[in-house]
Order: structure tokens, then C-alpha cells, then sequence
């Protein structure tokens, strides 16, 4: 027995190095999520109402810069609100992550199908002949994984499709209010000519108005259905001209112009990072093809790691020691615009 213990206490004191490193990460990270947030929002506020100088002078100030400082407070005001409400509602209810999605299914038949899922998912590992211990794994992976990495992937989809055409929406409510032509019926012409899933969003909106409800609070019904900060700050653009006046039509131009340099940043951040990307998926997917290749010229080397306590020990160091890696390099190459 001693023995036994003595050939095991380097493998012990690896793991145990393993999980202390891993939590390290786990707490930088953690740290980094919790600083985020804060960070955006001041990079946020600088960027759509500048800073503080740009709007001040150094005597007294005229009548038409008191009115841009007034109108400053009342954006900064109104985007601190809508963070916040972001905040309070991000990943609050099923019902609204369907809505951020495009999914129209009840979120009790998700919850249904989710759970078919990982029940299939566990079936599979049991009747493939995995180990023991990975039937229960695959019941929450298939359950709450794999159905989270479908919203999240449904949701970025749709908003990065919202965004690509939003731009191109305001034009033409820019060249309507140009026109001659109000709010309202610019918003009808993008219903009409925009595709999904600008048009059928717009369309929401134009049935709220005929229903009797305010534009604030259409347009705060369509920023909770695409909670984006384009169509947060075109919330507010057309709150704040409904209460304050102004030029709709320049500030409106001004935010297509900031919306096209942010796709092409945008698109110039995916350009440079692509290769960081591909060897990143090339070594993330070693492990995995030499595994097959070794299970293949030489299986009861492979057998090995399954049927045995220290292989399968190893088997879940490796697991972590992949996780910990993805994590890193995600977000090396993961950058937000």
C-alpha cells in the first residue's frame, strides 16, 4: 500500500500544481470580467459624447454651448440608464435570450428539447462503450452546454446581421427627415425595404406607435429585443431630440458614419487576428487527431488511459490543462469593438 502511495505522489503533486495554476487563471480572469464592464461604459461615454474641454471654454460660455453641455448630461444620463437596465436584464430570462436569438419556440419547449438532448448525449456515451464516468459529464453538456452555445451563436449571428444593414436604415431616415418627410413614415419605408432583421423589428416598432405607445417606449422595446450599442444610442438619439430639439438629421448622419468605421475596424481587428485564429484551432485540435491516429496503429496503448485509475487521472488533467489553454488563448485573439 505504501508503495502504491509513494508511485502516485508525483502524479498527486502534478495535479495538484495543475489546479493551483488553473485557479490562478480562473481569478485573473474573473478579475478582468468584473473590470470590463466599467472600462466599456467610460469608453462608451467618451465616444459619443466626447470629453469635457471639447465643450467648455475657458471664458464665458455662449448660449449655444450651456445648450450642448445640457444636452451632454441629459445623453450621458440616458446611456448610464440603459446600461444599467442591460446589466440588470443580461441573461436574466430564457424568454428574452429566445427573443435576442430569432427563436420563436416557448422557452418550455426549450427547456424540453434541452433536455432530450443531453438525455441522447449520455445515451450515445453509454452505448459507444465510454468510460463510466463520463456518462454523467454528458448529460449537463448536452442539457445546458450545447443548447448556451446555440443561443450565443444564434444571438451573435443575428446581431452582427442587425448591425451590418443598420447603418444603411438610418441613411434612409436621414434622407426622409431631409425630405421633408417625419419619423414615422421614414421608419415605414425601412419596414418596407430593409430585410430581416431590421424590417421585421421596424415593423414592431410601427405597430406599437398605431397601438397608441410612445416612441420612447417602442424604441425601449426594440433596444431590449437588440441589445446592441448602436441601436441603444439611436434609442436615445431620438428621445433626447423629441425633448430637447436639434438636428436629427446631422446627428443621425453622424451615427451611420461611426457605425461604418466601427464594421470596418471591425473588419480589419478579424483580418489581423485570422491567423492567430487558425493556429489556434490547429493546436486545439492536436490532442484530438493524435489521440485517434495512436487509437488506431495502437490501441491497447490508448485502451490504456480508459481502463486504468491513472490514466483516467490523466485523462482529466489533460481536460483541464485544455480548457485553462482555450481560455487563454480566446482571449488573446478575442477583441471587442
Amino acid at each position: 500500500m505504501s508503495s502504491q502511495i509513494a508511485e502516485m505522489m508525483p502524479q498527486i503533486f502534478m495535479l495538484a500544481g495543475v489546479a493551483g495554476v488553473a485557479l490562478i487563471l480562473v481569478i485573473l480572469a474573473v478579475l478582468a470580467v468584473a473590470g470590463a464592464p466599467r472600462a466599456r461604459m467610460k469608453k462608451r461615454i467618451a465616444a459619443v459624447v466626447g470629453t469635457g474641454p471639447s465643450f467648455a471654454s475657458e471664458g464665458k460660455s455662449s448660449g449655444k454651448e450651456q445648450q450642448l453641455a445640457g444636452r451632454k448630461k441629459q445623453v450621458v444620463a440616458k446611456l448610464k440608464e440603459a446600461e444599467a437596465l442591460s446589466q440588470r436584464r443580461r441573461g436574466a430570462r430564457l424568454r428574452e435570450a429566445l427573443i435576442h436569438a430569432g427563436l420563436t419556440i416557448s422557452p418550455r419547449r426549450f427547456v424540453i428539447l434541452s433536455g432530450i438532448t443531453g438525455v441522447t448525449l449520455a445515451f450515445v456515451a453509454w452505448a459507444m462503450g465510454a468510460p463510466s464516468f463520463l456518462w454523467p459529464v454528458a448529460l449537463p453538456i448536452g442539457a445546458f452546454g450545447l443548447p448556451k452555445l446555440l443561443l450565443s451563436f444564434l444571438t451573435k449571428r443575428r446581431k452582427a446581421k442587425f448591425t451590418t444593414y443598420f447603418a444603411d436604415a438610418i441613411d434612409i431616415i436621414v434622407r426622409g427627415v431631409r425630405s421633408g418627410l417625419t419619423v414615422g413614415e421614414c421608419l415605414n419605408i425601412v419596414a418596407r425595404e430593409m430585410p430581416a432583421p431590421i424590417g421585421p423589428e421596424i415593423t414592431l416598432v410601427n405597430e406599437g406607435i398605431k397601438l397608441g405607445m410612445t416612441m420612447g417606449e417602442v424604441l425601449q422595446r426594440l433596444s431590449d429585443r437588440v441589445p446592441t450599442p448602436e441601436v441603444r444610442f439611436f434609442t436615445i438619439v431620438l428621445i433626447t431630440q423629441q425633448t430637447t430639439g436639434g438636428n436629427l438629421a446631422e446627428t443621425l448622419a453622424k451615427l451611420s458614419d461611426v457605425l461604418r468605421s466601427r464594421k470596418r475596424m471591425r473588419d480589419k481587428v478579424t483580418a489581423m487576428s485570422s491567423e492567430a485564429k487558425a493556429s489556434a484551432a490547429i493546436i486545439g485540435s492536436l490532442p484530438f487527431i493524435l489521440s485517434g491516429a495512436l487509437a488506431v496503429l495502437q490501441p491497447h496503448l490508448i485502451k490504456l488511459l480508459f481502463i486504468t485509475t491513472t490514466g483516467n487521472l490523466w485523462i482529466g488533467i489533460g481536460i483541464v490543462m485544455m480548457l485553462v489553454g482555450s481560455l487563454v488563448m480566446r482571449q488573446m485573439i478575442h477583441f471587442d469593438i
